[in-house]
């Protein structure tokens, strides 16, 4: 690729013919640096779905695509190898620079894909401690448009996005400031996957669904790590399947606690939409933290 290519990428990067992710990786292999392709990234003042990443700190690891350190936390997106030969995934991490290895959170967005209410929440989870990390799972596609969100959720395989976030675990397990421990959280869309996560990774060790839809018995039955689920009242996921899930649980011996607000909505967690109870929310932030500290 040469200048004219290059300007080429910037031009398909601005109509929306390549996402963000596409963009980063193909400016990267050209200029040789990924400081360069983010502050051409910069320049693109038109771009279609989200802020210009941060400038990449050039003294952290090489899959560090774009990172900043803001006092002693790192933020950024970081790429890490996918579920076929070759291919790079994506995601937003979160820690606190400094102290011995911690237990990692990986955040599940919502099926509005890893937008800043998904970023604000993994840097909550560093704040207090943990690595955070929340896969983008629409590999650069953030909308707000519930149209396009439900595309976007229908084009997701289940097998797919379990798949990438085990994706994110594995790349998680190499850095030297996670300790092996893992803990998962998701919302919506994210709720679910944190269940399915849950029945088909070894690696998780606590399991914190927000009104995802639940699994079956016999799901739950392949259940290893602690569950702590959270519904509104008013919430169009009946609470009767969390229930179900959860005395499957029991049976089993895995620990487990549902949470049920009265009259809260779906999304009562999202400080970003109408549907946002304050009080629920700071008391399911407090009970989440509770469990992760208990079993991480």
């Amino acid at each position: 690729m040469n200048r004219v290519d290059l300007m080429e990428l910037v031009r398909d990067y601005q109509v929306g013919g390549v996402s963000r992710r596409q963009f980063l990786l193909r400016a990267t292999a050209v200029l040789g640096s990924a400081l360069a392709a983010n502050t051409l990234l910069a320049a693109c003042t038109t771009a279609p779905n989200d802020n210009p990443p941060p400038v990449v700190d050039e003294s952290q690891p090489t899959a560090v695509v774009g990172s900043s350190s803001d006092g002693e936390m790192i933020t950024g997106i970081v790429s890490y190898p996918g579920l076929a030969a070759g291919e790079e995934l994506m995601g937003y991490w979160a820690y606190q620079e400094g102290g011995e290895p911690r237990p990692a959170i990986i955040v599940i967005q919502e099926w509005w894909g890893l937008n800043e209410h998904i970023k604000d929440v993994a840097r909550r989870f560093a704040s207090e401690g943990y690595v955070a990390l929340a896969p983008d799972l629409y590999h650069g596609v953030v909308t707000t448009e519930p149209d396009e969100a439900r595309k976007q959720a229908m084009e997701l395989s289940l097998r797919d996005a379990v798949g990438e976030i085990q994706a994110a675990i594995d790349y998680l397990k190499g850095q030297e400031v996670v300790n092996g421990r893992f803990g998962i959280v998701g919302f919506c869309m994210g709720g679910g996957l944190v269940l399915q996560t849950a029945a088909n990774s070894p690696d998780i060790h606590a399991a914190v669904p927000f009104y995802g839809n639940p699994l079956s018995a016999s799901e739950a039955a392949g259940v290893t790590a602690p569950v702590l689920s959270f519904l509104g009242t008013r919430d169009n996921i009946p609470a009767s399947g969390y229930e179900t899930m959860h005395a499957a649980l029991t049976e089993t011996d895995v620990p487990n606690k549902f949470q049920l607000y009265e009259g809260a909505q779906h999304a009562f967690f999202n400080d970003t939409r109408a549907s946002y109870d304050a009080d629920a929310a700071a008391d399911a932030w407090q009970q989440m933290l509770g469990w992760f500290e208990a079993h991480l």
